[in-house]
């Protein structure tokens, strides 16, 4: 069989790339073909953030930070060997079907929150850390902790951020949040579209956020609910 130039193998498979079913498939032939493959396969997840087998190959990726939050709920990490593929590096977009599918691999912790948001918060921290061309993300006020501000911060390649503030929580919380993203605002030169939905931002948080606003020339598209 001739080779064809790596372009063309692109241009072919990411016609494929949400009929996961048959990229896999593809991904089978050869090892030329896996290796062009995966990173499609993983750039965009979907609702496969929901299957708890995927949450578990994302457990194979946290370092011994990430890992030390989930000391004191005594869970079992997987324990596998190396990954073939550095498949959180490929992750194009964080969506909130990752809390499902923590949900789906410990069921029998579906009431204890402060466990189902640490698994959660550690996920997200490295999912920002390892992926390379990480593109859309939504995420809530975890945004404030310094573990997964910092890696976002300098996250060049982010275009759309959908921000969700939750009713439960305190201003102050809030306003950490709110101070997150403005100073991604500040240093983001890519990020185009932001969806910020909240209970209320309250008059501090509505000013401190239009004053970044102002000095920003690349956002196209806000939304506030």
């Amino acid at each position: 069989m001739t080779a064809l130039p790596l372009e063309c193998y692109y241009a072919i498979f990411n016609n494929l790339l949400h009929n996961y079913k048959s990229l896999f498939s593809c991904a089978l032939v050869s090892r030329h073909w896996c290796r062009i493959i995966i990173p499609i396969l993983w750039s965009e997840p979907g609702n496969h953030y929901k299957d708890k087998r995927l949450i578990r190959i994302l457990l194979l990726a946290l370092n011994a930070e990430e890992q030390t939050l989930l000391i004191p709920f005594n869970i079992s990490l997987p324990s596998h060997q190396k990954t073939l593929f550095e498949y959180t590096s490929y992750i194009t977009s964080i969506t909130s079907d990752l809390i499902i599918g923590v949900r789906n691999l410990f069921p029998k912790y579906e009431s204890n929150l402060s466990l189902e948001t640490t698994v959660k918060f550690s996920l997200i921290a490295m999912l920002v850390r390892t992926s390379i061309n990480l593109k859309h993300l939504i995420i809530d006020e975890i945004i404030c902790n310094p573990l997964i501000f910092e890696n976002l911060y300098e996250k060049t390649t982010l275009t759309s951020v959908d921000l969700y503030l939750k009713y439960n929580i305190s201003g102050d919380l809030e306003y950490k949040a709110i101070d997150g993203l403005v100073k991604i605002l500040y240093k983001n030169s890519t990020l185009n579209s932001l969806n910020l939905r909240s209970a209320t931002l309250g008059t501090k948080g509505v000013i401190t956020l239009l004053e970044a606003l102002c000095n920003d020339t690349v956002l196209k598209s806000l939304e506030e609910k």
